[in-house]
């Protein structure tokens, strides 16, 4: 025993001094070097030989270590839990190994001396790098490059080099005019421009060494700063106008940068270009004579150039814009005015108005452009007085006759100006008070800077041609033709003979209706001097104050008067000069360039109303006031207006809110057409007194085909004056209706009324006991009614139609005939029974028959019965409904069938009365 004793566990485990071991983080096996093994030198003996454990000292180490093979004594190091690098990049603690001891007790154990155990642990890359700004910001000043505009850091916490390192960034946003470095410094690779963009947004990642890249990448904001630049600020490129909104400033809120410059005054000019527009703006498209009118001007105007109609068609064939009545001519065209339109005595005072667009004229030498021309219609081709261009001069020609003057005396007079040759329209008048001619350009004078002086023309027979356009050559040719063509565009040529025009009249004729305007005059600074042109599209100010000159430029505002203005852009210019103290050179403002954009007024419907339908007796037409046509005539304006609610958002929505209103505007004509046959002045006419048109600005003309009245005023008035046109027929024998049309119109034609038709009807009678209970029944006041209509339109309805001729003729006959045949049957009855009560029954079946064959019955006896007034009114209920069954279709008899059944009429009316006085006896 004492043997075995002495030979068990003599030597104690020997282990390497060192181990250097790695570990991958979130694994839990350590690789060591050299390898875990213990060796004993009392192997093989059991238990003394074998290594039974590996024991590590320090404190709450991560790890153990365990025997693989005892009796090798090879071992193994292992995390108790996963091991984080980000935590711990390395451990240091001491290892010993343990034998078995002398027995299967583990007693009498041996361990090896201390080694020491250093562990690296290896990273994985787990971490993302993320920026440390949520967003980053810079301004820079614009047109400079930057070798960094700012630094952008982001961080990862791996914990090796490898894996924390940021090696990398990069730019996401495309299309941008910046770089980064890998140190994260940001530059810009152009210069900037505050004008084309004020602020970017940029997208920055991150990449670690491990080519990671940031989960999140971040926000840089870069903000452009403007370099000082002298000029306005805070102005808006284009200004909306609604019609009827007034005078809407056009830059409420501007103000001058001068960059701390020197300055000393500034002088603004505010352009508003409306030459596009109209004739070089917007101003009333009245027709010539109504504007006129409106002006004051003194009656007599000859209008050269109307629109074309049946009565004026000499302009049928000329190149027209309907829409503001101008005529273009294009060098091929003239038109003759009839005889008879303009006198051949102009007199020694007369005037000659037109609108002209002309421009240079074409070729070396340029020939004579014909405005207006009075010359020899055939044989000779003397002119005898003229308006013509040459050479970019105005040039009026005035040619006196022997029998007015026999001494030399002022013919041609000649202006040079710039104006007759831009392009552009003017207005001009021609004022003549022998020998002194006076033109007007614009309203304002010019004399003639040329006159030359001619013989009179001598006496002839000749006729003469008035001409438009071109001259008449009617001598001296093979064939007459026109001559001297026009090139350009006129409108408004009016000639007024034997009076001249107003200063006051002429400035009325050409001002436009919109322009400039400045609010609140009273509140511009002490120092501000302003200055308009005479139309309002050109506003000068001038001031030595900076903000005085901001003040009176807010005020600055836009106005149209028209109530239906032409829609469109119209452009706004600004231009600045501006002075220093004592500097050479100086701040320069560059120009404003903005417009202003009118919107289409809501269209008008104008509406014609009032009773469409009226009989009178002939006596009534033949009277001296004749018969009142138009009584009740309403005349009503509506305008459809689309609401946009805040709350519809919807683009594509199907019904928007629509609201009708009835609004108030002028009138220009209105016309009461004859339809049908034009009246026959020897027995008809339409009349009304001239004083009713007193205190209007209406005038009227008369004439077989109707009544036209015309002039720029107010629905009412026109009212007034249609309600007093009469109607005369003092030969009514031939005629039984008369048919009138009436329209009305505004702006020329531009919004229309609808057509009014009126039928008036002649009763012919000789039966006045007849003919009063029809007027009775046709004038009774309940066939009118005032309606309320949703638009808010007032208009007379007829409850039936009444009557034509043919309807009342037929009535008469049939209830004639039934009277006839009703006194036979009542003879033959009182014949066979004279009794009362039979009398009674043959009444009453007599009536059965009667209901039986026609439920209308007119009863002419009606002189000797006197019904009662519910009798009365049952009547006109069963007139009415066989007034509605018959009118239309026998509306359309011919004026023969209506003679031959007029006759008839007379002839059975006549053999009734002969058979009154027996029938009130019967009765």
């Amino acid at each position: 025993g004492v043997l075995f004793s002495f030979l068990v566990n003599k030597h104690k485990p020997w282990i390497e001094t060192s181990y250097h071991g790695i570990i991958t983080e979130n694994n839990d096996t350590v690789i060591l070097d050299p390898p875990l093994v213990a060796l004993d030198k009392d192997a093989p003996v059991p238990f003394a030989g074998e290594i039974c454990a590996f024991k590590i000292h320090g404190q709450e180490m991560p790890f153990k270590a365990v025997v693989l093979n005892k009796t090798s004594g090879e071992g193994r190091l292992r995390a108790k839990s996963p091991i984080d690098c980000e935590l711990q990049k390395e451990y240091t603690f001491i290892i010993q190994a343990y034998d078995c001891g002398s027995g299967p007790g583990g007693t009498n154990w041996k361990k090896s001396h201390k080694a020491v155990v250093h562990i690296q642990v290896k990273d994985v890359n787990e971490f993302s790098p993320a920026f440390k700004e949520s967003v980053y910001r810079a301004t820079v000043t614009e047109g400079k490059i930057y070798d960094s505009i700012l630094q952008v850091e982001a961080i990862d916490e791996d914990c090796s080099p490898q894996y924390s390192q940021i090696c990398n960034y990069e730019i996401v946003t495309t299309d941008v005019p910046f770089a980064i470095d890998r140190n994260g410094n940001i530059r810009n690779t152009e210069k900037l421009s505050y004008d084309k963009q004020h602020q970017y947004e940029i997208m920055v990642t991150a990449f670690d060494c491990g080519q990671k890249h940031a989960t999140e990448d971040v926000l840089v904001r870069v903000n452009v700063k403007p370099v000082c630049k002298p000029g306005w600020q805070d102005w808006s490129k284009r200004i909306d106008y609604k019609p009827g909104s007034g005078s809407i400033p056009l830059f409420p809120s501007i103000h001058l940068e001068t960059c701390d410059g020197p300055v000393s005054s500034i002088h603004t000019t505010i352009e508003l270009q409306t030459n596009y527009i109209g004739k070089g703006c917007d101003r009333e498209t009245y027709s010539e004579k109504s504007l006129q009118k409106l002006c004051g001007a003194s009656s007599g105007a000859i209008d050269l150039l109307p629109s074309p109609s049946t009565t004026t068609n000499w302009t049928a064939g000329l190149l027209m814009d309907s829409n503001d009545i101008i005529f273009k001519f294009d060098g091929k065209q003239g038109a003759k005015i009839p005889d008879g339109i303009v006198p051949k005595n102009l007199t020694d005072q007369f005037t000659i108005s037109l609108w002209m667009k002309h421009g240079p004229s074409p070729g070396l030498r340029a020939e004579k452009e014909t405005i207006l021309c009075n010359s020899d219609k055939t044989e000779m081709n003397r002119h005898h007085y003229a308006l013509y261009v040459h050479n970019c001069r105005l040039v009026f020609l005035l040619r006196k006759d022997f029998d007015q003057a026999d001494t030399f005396r002022p013919a041609e007079f000649h202006w040079k100006l710039d104006q007759i040759c831009d392009k552009e329209w003017h207005y001009y008048v021609v004022n003549v008070e022998f020998p002194v001619v006076t033109l007007y350009m614009d309203g304002t004078t010019y004399e003639p800077y040329l006159v030359t002086n001619d013989w009179p023309i001598h006496p002839s027979h000749i006729a003469m041609q008035l001409t438009v356009g071109a001259c008449w050559q009617g001598g001296e040719v093979t064939k007459p033709r026109f001559a001297q063509y026009f090139h350009g565009s006129l409108a408004s040529l009016t000639i007024r003979p034997g009076k001249i025009e107003s200063q006051k009249v002429i400035s009325c004729l050409q001002a436009c209706k919109e322009g400039l305007d400045i609010n609140s005059l009273e509140s511009l600074g002490q120092g501000i001097k302003y200055h308009f042109n005479p139309s309002q599209s050109v506003l000068v100010m001038e001031g030595d104050d900076i903000e005085n000159i901001n003040q009176a430029l807010r005020k600055v505002s836009y106005i149209n008067s028209r109530q239906f203005p032409t829609a469109g852009a119209r452009r706004l210019k600004v231009s600045s000069k501006v002075q220093c103290f004592g500097e050479d050179v100086c701040i320069s403002i560059p120009d404003i360039d903005a417009y202003v954009m009118v919107f289409q007024a809501n269209e008008p419907k104008i509406t014609i109303s009032g009773m469409d339908h009226f009989a009178r007796p002939a006596a009534q037409f033949e009277g001296e006031r004749g018969v009142i046509l138009l009584p009740d005539i309403r005349i009503v304006s509506t305008v459809t207006k689309m609401e946009h609610p805040e709350d519809f958002k919807e683009p594509d929505r199907a019904e928007k809110p629509v609201m009708v209103e009835e609004m108030l505007h002028n009138l220009d004509f209105c016309d009461v057409l004859v339809m049908g046959a034009e009246l026959d002045p020897d027995q008809e006419c339409l009349e009304l007194d001239h004083m009713e048109l007193q205190g209007k600005h209406v005038d009227a003309t008369n004439s077989t085909a109707g009544y036209s009245i015309y002039g720029v005023d107010s629905m009412f008035n026109y009212e007034q004056v249609l309600r007093q046109i009469r109607y005369r027929n003092w030969d009514t024998a031939a005629t039984f209706d008369r048919k009138f049309r009436v329209k009305c119109s505004e702006l020329n034609g531009r919004y229309t009324s609808n057509e009014f038709n009126l039928e008036v009807n002649i009763l012919h009678s000789s039966n006045s006991n007849f003919m009063d209970h029809v007027n009775h029944m046709i004038v009774q006041p309940q066939f009118l009614q005032s309606v309320q209509h949703p638009e808010g339109s007032v208009t007379a309805v007829h409850n039936s139609v009444v009557p034509s001729v043919a309807t009342i003729v037929i009535i008469i006959c049939v209830s004639i005939l039934i009277f006839v045949i009703t006194l036979g049957v009542y003879r033959i009855r009182t014949a066979h029974q004279p009794s009362s009560a039979d009398h009674e029954g043959g009444k009453e079946s007599e009536m059965d028959w009667d209901d039986s064959a026609l439920t209308i019955t007119v009863n002419p006896m009606e002189k000797y019965e006197k019904p009662h007034q519910t009798e009365e009114e049952s009547e006109e209920e069963d007139i009415e409904d066989e007034e509605e069954d018959t009118t239309s279709a026998e509306s359309d008899e011919s004026e023969e069938e209506e003679e031959e059944e007029e006759e008839e009429e007379q002839v059975i009316v006549q053999k009734g009365d002969k058979q009154n006085a027996t029938r009130q006896a019967q009765l």
